[in-house]
C-alpha cells in the first residue's frame, strides 16, 4: 500500500529523529518535530495529533511498507532504533521493486526524443544507475519497438511546444511525391505515432482540411509569432482516425465494408490483435476465417493486407480485391524476371 506525501514526510522525520542518537526523543519531541516538518514542507500549521504519530510508529515497525523498523522504547519514555545503523532509507529493494523500476526506466527512456524532457533524462539516468547497482545489471524485461536512426525526432520538441503553447509554426516540407520542398505556416493540433513514425497533424489555415505531416520529411521548422494560431475546437484524434487503419484520412471517402479471408495459420493473430476496432468474425471455415472491417480504403490498409502474403485474401469490395491482385501479380512478375536472368547467367 503506497504512502501519501504527508505520510512520507512524517516517516522521514521520525526516521531522522531516531537516527540522531545525540539526544533522547520522547513522544512529545517526535510530535513537535513532525509538526514542524509538515509546516516547513507543506505549510500545514495545525500540527499533528499524538494518535497519528503513534500510528506512524506502528506502521514503521510493521512490514506494511516493508520498513520493519526496530523502534524500541528505552526507560519507558525515550524512542530510538535498537540498531544504530538502521534507517528506512537503507532498505534494500525487493526483486519486485527492481522489476518495476526496470520497467519504469524503459518506459521513461521512450520520451528521450522530446527535448522537453531533458530534465527527465538526468532522473532516468540516476534511476537506471540505481537499478544497475542494485540488480547487477539484469536484462530488461521490456523491449520497445524503436528506430534510433529515424529522421525528424529532433523536431518533436518544437512541435510539442507549439501544441501546448498554441503557437503556429513555419515548416519547410517535402513529401515523397513532391519534386521540390515548400514552405508554409502550419497549426499543429496533435502528434500521431504509427508504426514507429511520427506525424504532426493540423491545418494550414482556418478552413483547410486536416493534414498529416511526417516528421522525417520536415526540413526546417520554427515558431511563427506573427501568425494567429488556429485552434482545434471540433474534433478529437479518436474521432478523426475512427474509420481508418493507419493515419491517412480522406474527407471525400466514406467507410466501406471490407471482407477478408484469413488462413488458419494467421487466424489466431488476427483474432487476438484486430486490424481495426470494427473487426468481427463473420464466418468460420475449415481452412481459416472470414472477417469484416468497416474502414476507408487507404494505402496503410493495402500494406497491412499485403503484409500477410498468401495468408490473407480480399473478398470485397471488388475494387480493393483487384488492386491487391495486381500488386501481387506484378510482384510475382518481378521474381519471374529475376529467375530468368539468373538462369541465363548460369
Amino acid at each position: 500500500m503506497p504512502a501519501n506525501k504527508n505520510a512520507l514526510i512524517r516517516y522521514k522525520t521520525i526516521d531522522a529523529c531516531l537516527r540522531n542518537r545525540r539526544r533522547k526523543w520522547t513522544l512529545e519531541d517526535l510530535i513537535n518535530a513532525v509538526s514542524d516538518a509538515l509546516y516547513d514542507y507543506e505549510g500545514i500549521d495545525k500540527g499533528i495529533s499524538r494518535r497519528s504519530v503513534q500510528a506512524d510508529i506502528q506502521t514503521m515497525r510493521s512490514d506494511k511498507l516493508g520498513y520493519n523498523a526496530p523502534i524500541i522504547v528505552v526507560s519507558k519514555k525515550y524512542y530510538t532504533y535498537e540498531d544504530a545503523d538502521y534507517s528506512i532509507t537503507n532498505i534494500p529493494l525487493s526483486e519486485q521493486d527492481l522489476g518495476r523500476m526496470n520497467e519504469a526506466v524503459e518506459i521513461l527512456k521512450q520520451f528521450k526524443g522530446f527535448s522537453h524532457f531533458t530534465n527527465l533524462n538526468e532522473v532516468v539516468q540516476k534511476l537506471e544507475d540505481h537499478v544497475y547497482s542494485a540488480a547487477n545489471h539484469t536484462e530488461s524485461v521490456i523491449d520497445f519497438e524503436k528506430n534510433e536512426r529515424l529522421k525528424g525526432l529532433e523536431h518533436l520538441e518544437i512541435i510539442y511546444q507549439s501544441i501546448i503553447q498554441q503557437k503556429a509554426v513555419t515548416i519547410t516540407y517535402q513529401s515523397f511525391k513532391a519534386r521540390s520542398e515548400s514552405t508554409f505556416q502550419f497549426h499543429v493540433w496533435w502528434l500521431k505515432e504509427f508504426k514507429n513514425r511520427w506525424f504532426a497533424v493540423g491545418v494550414k489555415n482556418k478552413n483547410a482540411q486536416i493534414q498529416n505531416l511526417a516528421l522525417d520529411r520536415i526540413e526546417f521548422i520554427s515558431f511563427c509569432p506573427e501568425a494567429l494560431y488556429v485552434e482545434n475546437g471540433r474534433i478529437s484524434p479518436a474521432e478523426f482516425y475512427q474509420d481508418v487503419v493507419g493515419v491517412t484520412v480522406s474527407n471525400e471517402k466514406s467507410a466501406k465494408n471490407v471482407k477478408l479471408f484469413v488462413s488458419q495459420e494467421h487466424a489466431p493473430y488476427i483474432a487476438t490483435k484486430p486490424m481495426h476496432h470494427s473487426q468481427e468474425i463473420i464466418e468460420q471455415r475449415a481452412d481459416g476465417i472470414v472477417i469484416k472491417i468497416k474502414v476507408q480504403l487507404n494505402l496503410e490498409l493495402e500494406r497491412e493486407i499485403l503484409g500477410y502474403g498468401d495468408g490473407m485474401r480480399v473478398l470485397a469490395p471488388e475494387g480493393l480485391r483487384k488492386r491487391i491482385y495486381w500488386k501481387f501479380k506484378n510482384g510475382i512478375s518481378g521474381y519471374d524476371e529475376e529467375e530468368k536472368e539468373a538462369g541465363a547467367a548460369s
